[in-house]
């Protein structure tokens, strides 16, 4: 599953009919402010189209995950969505049943102690780092801390 696959049935419910999700998952990004200039959003059968211009790579996959990690989200594609090319190595991840932010942090960069790092990476969608759920695909940063 890469970076703009998600698991529909789980996420944030933001949306009750179709006809309003576009508007609303707009809302959640431009709420969390990733950078994102002249960001458009459409909603179509599960899967979200965002357009506009990114600050940067990173703002890019932010505005991503926030958007997939929203219940009834799919896919979200990016075609209309400009940014500078990446240039820091970022692993992306999915959540699962038992996991903690300590225990990824173990597995990705040898050390519990640096949750914060993937917590400061992915506030835009972990509100609290002692509540992640299931399905939730986070980023992980790589690289010096």
């Amino acid at each position: 599953m890469g970076l703009f696959d998600f698991v529909k049935d789980v996420g944030k419910k933001v949306f009750g009919s179709d006809a309003e999700a576009g508007d609303k998952i707009k809302a959640e990004i431009e709420k969390d402010n990733p950078g994102i200039t002249g960001l458009k959003v459409s909603y179509d059968n599960n899967v979200v189209s965002l357009s506009g211009t990114a600050a940067s790579p990173e703002a890019l996959e932010k505005a991503v995950l926030i958007a997939g990690n929203i219940h009834g989200v799919s896919e979200v594609k990016t075609d209309q969505l400009s940014a500078p090319p990446q240039t820091a190595a970022v692993d992306f991840y999915i959540i699962k049943k038992g996991d903690t932010l300590s225990a990824i942090a173990k597995h990705a960069y040898g050390n519990a102690n640096a949750y914060p790092r993937i917590f400061e990476a992915n506030r835009e969608v972990i509100k609290d780092p002692d509540l992640i759920f299931p399905g939730q695909k986070i980023r992980i940063p790589q690289g010096a801390a």
